[in-house]
């Protein structure tokens, strides 16, 4: 396991610095000599970070994992949410992912918004970490009509009633920003992401614009440059450090640059979280490009297709070692989320792919959760200035999750190629018109 020490929150002002951004590690007594050399925000307390680097252009020193976190408030409660936490955090894992929307499935009789977040405040409220070491991204929901997510923004006052639209305008960006400092217990947020974008965009699996439902949202999109002011007025305030995009396409993705730019804040576009594993991999392509010439990382989520490619719901497993599901399993407690890898109403080809990744990942000597997650790993756009997002519902999971970056499990050539031959014939299989 490659370690580094890193000094909380410092500005990078040397361009030496920045190969660590790439798989070049820096040992403690480098990065404390250049840490030296730069200008510091608050006091140096060092956290050991597994293979770190950083995130786009920013000076947001991550760990290679970051820990997902929308099972916390359903699938999983404060002692299981502690619990991973203070796992991940011991592995070297200092970067935290969640969202306003959170937890999920919206769908359960538990839900409630915000939860996840308060769980993270309440963690944080308790000193198990450090606030300063880590790094907390989270997230806020674009369009969506009448929602229970805008309504509970008036924390930790009652929910709003009748229930708002959430929107990308100027005041429901700033609503939603103090909502999360609220909820996270925290005064500051490292990487505040767009969840989904205002306008229409094919997202969640569907791959096919349409052209009707695009200009029937025209007239009352919420201009990207108008929630790009907004979140710049927050960053003046030192109420978010840096900016991230999530389930964007390539024109959104070029949209922002073009805002940030106008604004000054350019430097503060750090990172795109789209969907991204063995089973969808529509990220290769112009998108990869985008974000390769303007430094936004990737940070996949869904790496393991929402359980499917770990394994655990394969009776046969290939003759692997994998983990086996539970009665508080995703696809086992909700009977139609994620449909596109449920392994009840996934298609043919998709549950025929996952077959042969496990086989793959088998013969390797691999279980199928560490071949998918070492996938990821070895992908440029990831290694260079992006992290992996993965969570669990169980301790066991967790584990077997985060050993990939803890071992540091490389994938040899033989096998990539095995995973592209299947790829080839099993294109984005889960993916839909």
């Amino acid at each position: 396991m490659a370690f580094i020490a890193s000094y909380s929150r410092f500005q990078r002002s040397s361009s030496s610095v920045r190969m660590i951004s790439s798989s070049s590690i820096l040992g403690l007594s480098m990065l404390t000599a250049a840490a030296n050399a730069l200008s510091t925000t608050s006091s140096a307390a060092a956290t050991n970070i597994c293979n770190g680097r950083y995130l786009g252009k920013s000076d947001l020193l991550v760990s290679e994992s970051c820990l997902g976190t929308m099972t916390f408030g359903i699938q999983n409660n404060d002692e299981d949410a502690f619990q991973q936490l203070d796992y991940a955090t011991s592995t070297g894992c200092n970067f935290i992912d969640t969202a306003e929307l959170y937890p999920v499935p919206l769908t359960s009789p538990e839900y409630r918004a915000g939860a996840t977040e308060e769980i993270l405040g309440r963690y944080i409220a308790k000193d198990r970490v450090c606030r300063e070491d880590l790094v907390i991204a989270t997230k806020i929901s674009g369009y969506s009509p009448n929602s229970r997510v805008a309504a509970a923004r008036s924390y930790p006052n009652e929910p709003i009633s009748p229930l708002p639209d959430c929107r990308l305008d100027s005041s429901s960006v700033k609503n939603a920003v103090d909502a999360s400092l609220r909820r996270l217990n925290t005064d500051y947020i490292d990487l505040y992401q767009i969840h989904w974008p205002d306008r229409y965009v094919p997202s969640f699996g569907m791959t096919t614009f349409q052209h009707t439902q695009a200009q029937q949202r025209e007239d009352d999109e919420i201009s990207i440059l108008e929630t790009a002011s907004a979140l710049k007025d927050m960053i003046d305030e030192g109420k978010i450090r840096y900016i991230g995009l999530s389930n964007e396409s390539t024109f959104g993705v070029c949209q922002w640059i073009n805002a940030c730019e106008q604004l000054g804040i350019r430097d503060k576009l750090a990172t795109i979280q789209n969907s991204y594993n063995l089973l969808d991999r529509r990220f290769d392509s112009e998108l990869a490009e985008a974000c390769h010439h303007n430094d936004i990382g990737l940070l996949p989520w869904s790496v393991l297709a929402g359980g499917l490619l770990s394994g655990k719901y394969n009776k046969r497993h290939n003759g692997s070692n994998a983990i086996t599901s539970t009665s508080n399993s995703r696809f086992v407690r909700f009977g139609e989320y994620m449909k596109r890898w449920h392994p009840n109403f996934a298609s043919k080809t998709t549950l025929d792919a996952t077959e042969e990744y496990a086989k793959i990942a088998s013969d390797a000597g691999l279980t199928p959760s560490e071949l998918a997650i070492g996938f990821v790993r070895s992908r440029e756009f990831v290694k260079k200035n992006g992290s992996v997002i993965v969570g669990a519902t169980t301790m066991d999971q967790l584990k077997e999750n985060l050993a990939p970056f803890v071992n540091d499990v490389a994938l040899d050539e033989e096998v990539l190629a095995r995973i592209n031959e299947v790829h080839l014939r099993c294109k984005d299989p889960c993916c839909s018109l």
